[in-house]
């Protein structure tokens, strides 16, 4: 090969490996949640928007952690936070965690019978036929049990992810606002609609440790109320907003409230109601009528310093569009991108011929006069 044909070679390489630098983390996968309004569906049209020259974003309503994978895997310093705390160990497990992943030695620590059984008989107690026969009950305890037995935060994180995947995985419809779960468990035409009420735990847990991975950044996942995290944070590129859609989906706490209980594994909570909701519920400030213009107003001023806003919501939330416009223009230009749902998806907003809405924010622009002109 003559001296100038191996320089074009090298060009194109360098060339090529430039091009995809910033694809080189897609090789890891997301493991596909199955979580009202989750944002996997949407990542590639999201990712149209993400402004260039940017290093550091805040996910602030981060649940299941599907945005703030991508922007992982894009090699963005990732900070995280959600104020519930089962989507916070998904963060430590898939976005903070760099390396520490669930080994044999792991497994048979989570599956050995656990030596302080008597303090750990929680679900037996409150969820037995409600959602769990009374064996799979005590097996959730057992597990729950274990998981302080291991080494470190990262490994904890993983097995609560895990698990609480997988309790999701073995409930039709995936989220606990309904009393049906025994029912249709036992549904062998469901069971043959839907093989995942069967299957084991240990099917899921190769996703999930084969998305562990380091982006070569110091990630953080918080488990804070956004309007108490944001005064501690600096230095924040582009903040991405996904609050619960008001009056648009369904109450995150009430259905997903068997997976905070299972993760606090609450003593000081009244479990009410026919699914033994946990009382009182933990204050968001987004998913009521009488406190979210308040709580957005705050959200937008504590964010100032932000140069960059992505804001997901969706057309039937509460404000309207309108409104939610008018009260971003106070802080920033923006502009309004519309995803409409060809299929229903579960949840008032997002059944088919909604729509998903991107509220594209920026530094307002500055308009200088000429000192001419200032003077006529």
């Amino acid at each position: 090969m003559n001296t100038r044909s191996e320089n074009v070679r090298n060009w194109l390489r360098i060339r090529i490996e430039m091009l995809f630098e910033e694809y080189k983390y897609f090789d890891y996968r997301f493991p596909e949640p199955q979580y009202l309004g989750a944002k996997h569906t949407h990542l590639s049209w999201i990712n149209k928007f993400i402004p260039d020259e940017i290093s550091v974003v805040l996910d602030a309503f981060s649940g299941s952690q599907s945005v703030s994978f991508l922007f992982k895997q894009l090699g963005f310093k990732t900070i995280i936070n959600d104020f519930l705390n089962f989507n916070n160990q998904i963060g430590k497990a898939l976005i903070e965690n760099k390396s520490y992943t669930l080994d044999s030695n792991d497994l048979a620590i989570l599956f050995q019978p656990a030596t302080n059984k008597d303090d750990f008989d929680l679900i037996e107690k409150t969820f037995t036929d409600i959602f769990f026969e009374r064996e799979e009950a005590i097996f959730l305890d057992n597990f729950r049990a274990n998981i302080s037995l291991l080494e470190n935060e990262y490994k904890k994180a993983v097995a609560f992810t895990v698990i609480n995947r997988s309790i999701t995985r073995k409930i039709t419809m995936g989220h606990f606002g309904h009393m049906q779960a025994l029912v249709y468990a036992n549904d062998p035409e469901r069971i043959r609609r839907n093989r995942s009420l069967i299957r084991p735990i240990k099917e899921l847990l190769p996703s999930y440790n084969n998305a562990v991975f380091d982006n070569t950044n110091d990630n953080r996942s918080f488990n804070q109320n956004i309007l108490d995290l944001l005064p501690q944070l600096s230095n924040i590129d582009l903040a991405y907003f996904d609050p619960p859609y008001c009056d648009s989906h369904a109450n995150y706490q009430g259905f997903y409230h068997l997976l905070e209980t299972y993760t606090e594994y609450w003593k000081d909570k009244e479990f009410v109601n026919g699914i033994k909701r946990y009382e009182p519920q933990r204050y968001s400030g987004f998913d009521k009528k009488r406190d979210v213009f308040s709580s957005f107003e705050k959200l937008f001023e504590l964010s100032s310093e932000i140069p960059y806003w992505l804001i997901s919501y969706n057309n039937k939330s509460y404000p309207g569009i309108e409104d939610f416009e008018e009260l971003i223009l106070k802080h920033r230009d923006v502009t309004i991108e519309t995803k409409t749902y060809q299929n229903d998806r579960g949840g008032k907003g997002s059944v088919a011929g909604s729509q998903e809405i991107l509220f594209v924010c920026k530094p307002r622009k500055k308009y200088f006069i000429p000192i001419k002109s200032r003077n006529n």
